[in-house]
């Protein structure tokens, strides 16, 4: 089985002056529970080479037993350094594709042709697409097949407006998943704030936090056997 992850380029908060780029967490913890299972794992970014760590994910508060085994893993860590230039990639190759989030997405995936073609086209081969917290971000701009919107009449789940509240970025994001996933026709649901919850509509799997990184994998993982 091989699996491509795209992660974002991305690496400023808005004008905040901080820095941003994908959650630790919601890569770490797909990665090993995929890894675990002989899968095959390959990353990719909009830009090729280092994909950024948002600072936030990487903190004591932020820590799991899955980005403990990261930061020790320095195999993980090289293809972190060196992922693949997304433009490269093309969907036949893998058996799937999985999204982690963190805010970068929100800037990059949301609107790089490179990505929009790839789920398009992973969606029109019937494979697994997965996305977990910000990274339903990047179904922004992805048609069906018919033209429609691909989110449009699926049940799916995101980062919830409460959460970006508490967080203090509603002003700061470009837009909030939750809105962006119901004006394109998404049937948005979600669960109690920074509890896993995840969907699956089809071949489309949705995960709305960091802590439903690892319900997503399984569910992907599931889709896969």
């Amino acid at each position: 089985m091989k699996v491509l992850f795209v992660l974002t380029s991305h690496d400023q908060l808005g004008d905040t002056g901080k820095k941003t780029g994908f959650w630790v967490e919601e890569f770490a913890s797909p990665y090993y529970t995929l890894l675990d299972e002989g899968v095959d794992i390959t990353l990719a970014t909009p830009k090729g080479g280092a994909a950024p760590i948002d600072p936030s994910s990487d903190t004591p508060s932020a820590s799991t037993a899955a980005t403990e085994r990261f930061k020790a893993d320095t195999d993980a860590q090289e293809k972190i350094k060196n992922t693949k230039l997304l433009t490269n990639i093309n969907a036949s190759d893998y058996d799937a594709v999985f999204y982690p989030g963190g805010h970068g997405p929100l800037w990059d995936l949301a609107q790089d042709s490179d990505s929009i073609r790839l789920i398009e086209s992973f969606n029109e081969q019937g494979k697994p697409i997965a996305f977990v917290c910000h990274a339903p971000a990047a179904l922004k701009a992805v048609k069906a097949s018919d033209g429609s919107a691909l989110v449009n009449g699926k049940k799916v789940t995101g980062f919830s407006n409460s959460e970006e509240k508490a967080v203090q970025l509603t002003t700061v994001v470009p837009f909030l998943v939750e809105d962006m996933l119901q004006s394109h026709g998404g049937i948005y649901s979600k669960g109690t704030d920074w509890q896993a919850y995840a969907l699956q509509d089809g071949n489309l799997i949705t995960g709305q936090n960091p802590a439903s990184s690892e319900l997503v994998a399984h569910k992907l993982l599931a889709l896969l056997k």
